[in-house]
């Protein structure tokens, strides 16, 4: 063989050498194992101890493994996390070519849910996109919206189907699903455990939930929302995330994957159980949320001098 073509063999060999071991570098980056962060389980317990109600907390940041994990494997309501995973059953419909991700829906007036909500608002025989709908339900948390998807997706015997297919043991729908009753006495319309919630939402950010094209559309649909004074209000604005809020009497929630300047963290945190009821700014669930997000924040990006304006609470 000439000496030129021998060189070029070599330069090939070790090229395709290089490759393979950045290859491998790479699956290794995207696979960190859990290893548990001590020092920060040791800050989130210290905020939890006198919590007056059962709490729940699991966090991950994506690139090292660090992880936290308080009674996370615990059953919680889901509240209006819930919606999540109707989400995630709309697109597993469209998916598969059962729902049109175009349809131009019609409203009636059967479909309203008493809230605050803007769904339950149209007028009987509104016509409306089903991506408006389903920006409703994560956005604004729509209730009425979400029960009109949950029915779109094929009820919670379907959404739950999925969950299962997809190795989630313990994450439901409750509320309108035969079966379920007795669960839904007991935690409403969903139930979940903080690891699996964040594990659907790390899911949909790595694009795994249904495809990845679902995935890209389902988490735009979570970066814009519009109840931000509680987790949200801990994290820069200017920081990108993807949440959803629940809350009920005695439970207030928040899963949150923050796209943050050295990695990915996600984080899910629930209480039951409260004995602050009240719908107030400063619910005890609510302020545990914000010291935990907080708390996060600093310990992930440790140099970021950002805080909250002083009074933007009022607004």
């Amino acid at each position: 063989m000439p000496l030129n073509s021998l060189n070029m063999t070599r330069h090939a060999y070790l090229f395709s050498c290089l490759l393979l071991l950045l290859s491998f570098s790479s699956i290794a980056q995207s696979s960190k194992k859990e290893k548990t962060d001590q020092k920060l389980t040791q800050k989130l317990q210290a905020l939890t101890k006198d919590f007056q109600g059962d709490v729940g907390i699991y966090v991950r940041h994506l690139k090292t493994g660090q992880t936290v994990a308080i009674n996370a494997d615990t059953l919680f309501p889901t509240a209006s996390m819930i919606k999540v995973p109707i989400m995630v059953g709309v697109f597993d419909k469209m998916e598969k070519g059962e729902l049109n991700p175009k349809t131009i829906l019609r409203y009636r007036d059967s479909l309203y849910y008493a809230g605050e909500d803007l769904v339950g608002n149209f007028k009987d025989s509104s016509t409306v996109a089903l991506g408006k709908i389903q920006m409703l339900s994560i956005t604004t948390s729509d209730n009425t919206a979400s029960l009109w998807l949950q029915h779109l997706a094929g009820t919670g015997t379907a959404i739950n189907a999925w969950l299962e297919k997809n190795g989630f043991q313990h994450t439901r729908m409750n509320s309108r699903t035969p079966g379920r009753r007795p669960n839904w006495v007991k935690y409403g319309w969903g139930q979940t455990t903080p690891r699996e919630m964040a594990t659907l939402v790390t899911m949909i950010r790595e694009g795994k939930a249904v495809s990845p094209a679902a995935s890209e559309r389902m988490y735009r649909n979570m970066g814009r929302i519009y109840v931000d004074e509680v987790a949200l209000s801990q994290i820069p604005p200017y920081v990108h995330t993807a949440s959803k809020q629940g809350a009920v009497n005695q439970s207030r929630s928040e899963v949150v994957l923050v796209n943050a300047p050295h990695g990915d963290y996600v984080f899910c945190i629930i209480t039951k159980n409260q004995k602050d009821e009240s719908w107030q700014y400063h619910n005890a669930g609510y302020d545990l949320i914000r010291a935990v997000s907080k708390t996060l924040w600093n310990h992930f990006e440790p140099k970021s001098d950002w805080k909250p304006a002083p009074g933007v609470e009022k607004y």
